[in-house]
């Protein structure tokens, strides 16, 4: 079963047509002269030019670089700059941009008020410390009266895993409790899903997606650090401030009222004032044939209040033709966006605490924006030219669920029949040289063997990632082509350095998931080691260049869920 699900849950259906929200705030015009950036840039891969994107893309004067904000006018100015520098063309027509629309919710934690009632006596649920809570249906007030709380184990509903959580109860205008990740991982079954290795179904974005689909009025996910693959505190910095969203015009999937997470001891707490033990139930909800469970008489009311405000962000786009087959494509992405300003988001007084509220985000992910430009201008000068084109695709509202590659996926500029593959870089490794190559999803495609030899010629291996269960390969936008068969390459460098070994490397690897992931700590450091990132860059410029070169269409593997949609749209081509 592990190696062959069929996951209804990432079927190949397209996005409908998708129109921007009515009246949207246009975004500003690119600024005529270029942010300025003293440096002289070479045509190689350097660590010296990489370095320099990462220091300006992630210094303070971005602003965290959220969508929407002047931080995003500054990164679209400094892009732009950058691609015109190199001499490409414009990725969408005559633009170098194409517009997403989007909503932006801001909860106000101030006036919104949250409780679970149980026995007749009111709970509070305090927002960051005990909750975090959103809601995507774009309206200033919504509320959540009374609802009963159903413990509903993962949330899954796999058919060709002959599992359903939701088998025989009627959720609608509930409130469902569910465990993140899947039954697998928490009971170490091999035999269950894919085992340790996290699927689809134990993402959090699945888990609020089935839950809208059977009507539920709230979802609450119970967070556990392992399961989760972070801590409480990315939790909470990831929900607060300003929220973003397609809207429902360009995404008509399914939306909750309310959606969020709730901490371990909250459900702890819940669980036994209802007469239940958690651990009893997360042991019992690993079983096939789990029943839901009514948690007592609680109920879960809450009020969120929220400003809400169309507009629009972009993704930031540019082509080099190809010579021979320019309607064939290999294209690279990274995600622009980050986190924002909190101080900003918060007020004066937030902002005046003496704290660091600015979200760099220079690992997550100006470095990946700094490896594609260091990619492109690889390509520019490579002779010969490549045979099919390159396409340089920066995205917006990846920290949001990788809402601007889903728009693009469902809008491309180049047909996703005609695009060769994809390679996404997001968070690079600055652990410094390493003997191994990690490949978040290795064995799912074919792109493995493209990149295989390069990779040995560095004297490299190629391994999956360290932390399979934490769901690496559907956090990033190769993900949103993924669903659609395109083949995806999501790859970096490891952290078995060459000269100090694992224990090294994985230190690293930890202090960046405890220390500076989501937090405003994830900072240029003039420290790193960049000699990996170097060799990294060179190995994923081969991969575009060996497939721009020729003209193979590589797939997924037999047996792999992508696999049906690849096929379907090569047939049809």
């Amino acid at each position: 079963m592990k190696h062959t699900l069929l996951f209804a849950a990432i079927a190949t259906v397209a996005l409908a047509a998708c129109q921007p929200s009515p009246a949207p705030e246009a975004p500003a015009p690119v600024a005529a002269t270029p942010p300025p950036v003293e440096h002289g840039f070479g045509p190689e891969i350097s660590a010296e030019d990489f370095a320099v994107h990462v220091k300006a893309l992630s210094s303070d004067e971005f602003g965290g670089r959220a969508p929407g904000s002047e931080g995003e006018q500054k990164t679209a100015d400094y892009l732009v700059a950058q691609f015109k520098r190199l001499g490409l063309q414009p990725g969408n027509g005559d633009s170098w941009f194409q517009d997403v629309p989007m909503v932006e919710t801001t909860a106000d934690e101030a006036t919104s008020t949250a409780a679970i009632t149980l026995g007749g006596t009111a709970q509070p649920l305090a927002f960051g410390t005990q909750m975090a809570m959103g809601t995507r249906t774009a309206q200033p007030e919504v509320k959540v009266d009374a609802s009963e709380m159903v413990f509903v184990g993962y949330g899954v509903n796999a058919p060709e895993a002959n599992w359903n959580d939701y088998a025989g109860v009627d959720v609608k205008g509930k409130t469902v409790v569910i465990l993140v990740n899947d039954p697998g991982f928490h009971s170490g079954s091999t035999e269950l899903f894919s085992g340790k290795k996290m699927t689809y179904y134990g993402r959090w974005t699945y888990k609020f997606e089935e839950a809208a689909r059977q009507g539920a009025a709230a979802a609450l996910i119970i967070h556990d650090d392992a399961g989760a693959g972070y801590g409480w505190d990315v939790v909470k910095n990831s929900w607060s401030g300003a929220q973003y969203d397609l809207p429902a015009s360009a995404d008509p999937e399914p939306r909750l009222p309310m959606q969020g997470w709730i901490t371990g001891e909250t459900a702890a707490k819940l669980f036994a004032d209802a007469g239940l033990n958690l651990d009893e139930q997360r042991a019992a909800a690993n079983n096939p044939g789990f029943t839901a469970v009514d948690l007592g008489d609680a109920t879960f009311s809450a009020t969120l209040k929220s400003t809400i405000k169309e507009s629009s962000s972009r993704n930031i786009l540019a082509k080099l033709p190809g010579s021979e087959r320019p309607d064939e494509a290999i294209v690279y992405t990274a995600h622009w966006d980050h986190l924002g300003d909190h101080g900003a988001a918060h007020g004066a007084e937030a902002a005046g605490q003496g704290e660091d509220h600015i979200y760099n985000g220079a690992i997550d992910n100006a470095t990946g924006v700094a490896g594609v430009l260091e990619i492109a201008e690889a390509f520019t000068v490579q002779d010969p030219k490549p045979a099919r084109s390159v396409v340089f695709l920066l995205v917006t509202l990846e920290e949001s669920g990788l809402l601007g590659s889903k728009y693009y996926a469902a809008n491309p500029v180049i047909p996703l029949k005609d695009t060769v593959a994809v390679v996404n870089l997001d968070a690079m490794s600055v652990v410094g040289p390493t003997k191994d190559f990690v490949v978040i999803g290795l064995g799912n495609s074919e792109l493995d063997e493209v990149l295989r030899p390069i990779a040995e010629k560095q004297g490299r291996v190629l391994v999956e990632e360290d932390g399979v269960e934490k769901g690496f390969f559907f956090r990033s936008d190769h993900f949103s082509f993924a669903k659609f068969g395109v083949p995806a390459l999501y790859a970096k460098g490891g952290i078995d350095h060459v000269e100090k070994g694992v224990e090294f490397g994985r230190g690293i690897q930890a202090n960046y998931t405890t220390a500076l992931y989501h937090k405003p700590a994830d900072e240029f450091d003039p420290s790193w080691d960049l000699r990996g990132v170097v060799q990294d860059l060179q190995a994923l410029y081969g991969v575009g260049a060996t497939l721009a070169g020729n003209d193979a269409w590589p797939n997924y593997v037999e047996g792999n869920a992508f696999k049906a949609a690849r096929d379907a749209s090569r047939a049809a081509q």
